[in-house]
């Protein structure tokens, strides 16, 4: 009996929190109404719902957030929900978009409270104008299962790029009509200073043609995203782009740099190796082969350099291999750094490089591990004509945040130099050294993967079957 009354109370107690919570949103929903009768995103004040919890839709159109800075209360206002029913009122408004910040209709929805109640209602802001944006990202890969979404497992770097974009409510439309593009597709793992993607987002344009804009009146897309970004995705740029202009095709080169303990490598010999890289070659023995998708596995390299990052470590030197090319193929990078690895090992002669650019000679592919994909950084991506920009208070958090970043992982390293201190390593054995290279298969010498075209006759009989 004792425990009904306790139970009652509490019902009691929430009810009129729910009361007063009721009050507080009647109250914010005069103050957004005000707001949105001056609203000149194309939003009338003749669309302002009379429901307090309908209201959040006007989160789109609300003169802070084009200024980057969303309603104090809004996180509070955008699902409410009832310990009694589980449902969930809200109004979700169905666009029909003209281009030009057409018109639109409030279409009111009861749905079921999803199970991610992120605090902001998640859709689009058709309504209001929309340009062009290429966006620059850097984002660290070790907890990331690569950059697209289509993966089947998350997180992935795309998928919370989106998350924060429908929470900072930029999106205009959905994924498929923003126009999405990305330079690159790292894989799971691979880490970039540099990737860049193109999209339509909401602006602060008062007219069609955005020619009339101030950029000093744009929304700050760099400070309002990295409030919603992990501390492992950072936005450090952006710039309005022209109406053609593609993250992927309108790259005109890309740069990609591989960090590696220099230890007892030839790195001379790595050297020589790798400028046989530079031209134009057939790349299919350095890739994973995608016979369905891609046809054509000539790319050009422009230039390949290995170079110390002046850098030590337990007597030990950091290096880099920094390539740049037009364009690289599925695991490109990290096969060339593999052969790369062998042959300053002493276990391949640099003229291995030859044999294997060499499809004749070696029409299939040696079966060979990849290098690790943590060292692999996507650095910069090359357009014309694009100039990123950041306002200064985003840059100072940008450096702010980069150097807390730094000191923690100082300290990590820290803790693990302080393990090391504490073990006794016994000096490396020559022995084991010339073991492995009498262990090593050659390259040459190895079972090889099915060659191109016995790939695509595999896909054409495949589907003859299906059809």
């Amino acid at each position: 009996m004792a425990a009904a009354d306790g139970e009652t109370v509490a019902l009691r107690t929430e009810v009129a929190a729910l009361r007063l919570r009721v009050l507080e949103l009647q109250r914010e929903n005069q103050r957004l109404a005000q707001i949105a009768s001056s609203c000149t995103c194309g939003c009338k004040e003749n669309t302002v719902p009379s429901s307090p919890v309908a209201s959040a839709n006007l989160y789109g159109c609300d003169q802070e957030v084009h200024k980057g800075k969303p309603p104090e209360s809004t996180s509070s206002v955008h699902d409410v929900s009832l310990p009694f029913d589980h449902m969930a009122i809200s109004t979700e408004k169905e666009v029909v978009c003209n281009g030009n910040g057409g018109g639109h209709t409030d279409v009111p929805k009861i749905r079921r409270n999803r199970a991610n109640r992120t605090g902001h209602l998640v859709g689009t802001v058709s309504h209001c104008q929309k340009r062009l944006i290429a966006l620059k990202i850097m984002y660290f890969g070790q907890r990331f299962y690569g950059f697209a979404s289509e993966a089947q497992t998350e997180p992935t770097v795309e998928s919370e790029i989106f998350k924060a974009l429908e929470k900072a409510r930029l999106l205009v439309s959905s994924r498929k009509e923003s126009c999405y593009s990305r330079c690159g597709r790292t894989d799971k793992g691979v880490s970039a200073t540099g990737q860049v993607i193109s999209l339509y987002l909401r602006s602060n344009m008062k007219d069609a043609g955005g020619n009339t804009l101030d950029e000093g009146s744009e929304i700050d897309y760099v400070r309002v995203l990295n409030k919603s970004l992990p501390r492992d995705i950072r936005v450090i740029g952006w710039c309005p782009v022209a109406a053609d202009f593609l993250a992927r095709f309108s790259c005109l080169g890309r740069e990609y740099k591989y960090l590696f303990w220099k230890g007892g490598l030839d790195t001379s010999k790595m050297q020589k190796a790798a400028s046989k890289f530079i031209g134009e070659h057939d790349f299919r023995n350095f890739c994973k082969m995608d016979a369905t998708n891609v046809s054509n596995y000539k790319r050009h390299i422009r230039d390949f350099d290995i170079s110390a990052c002046d850098q030590r470590s337990n007597d030990d030197e950091l290096w880099a291999m920094t390539i740049k090319g037009s364009a690289f193929l599925w695991h490109q990078v990290r096969c060339m750094v593999a052969v790369l690895f062998l042959i300053g090992q002493g276990l391949e002669s640099p003229f291995v490089v030859d044999s294997l650019l060499d499809i004749t000679k070696t029409p299939r592919k040696p079966q060979y591990t990849m290098a690790p994909e943590l060292p692999l950084i996507l650095r910069s991506c090359l357009f014309d004509k694009v100039s990123f920009m950041c306002s200064s208070g985003a840059s100072q958090a940008l450096i702010e945040h980069f150097k807390d970043e730094y000191h923690q992982y100082m300290l990590q390293a820290a803790i693990f130099y302080e393990a090391l201190s504490c073990l006794s390593i016994p000096e490396p054995n020559s022995f084991e050294s010339h073991q492995k290279k009498r262990n090593h298969i050659p390259l040459l010498s190895r079972q090889t993967e099915p060659s191109y075209e016995e790939r695509t006759a595999k896909v054409k009989a495949k589907s003859a079957v299906l059809s």
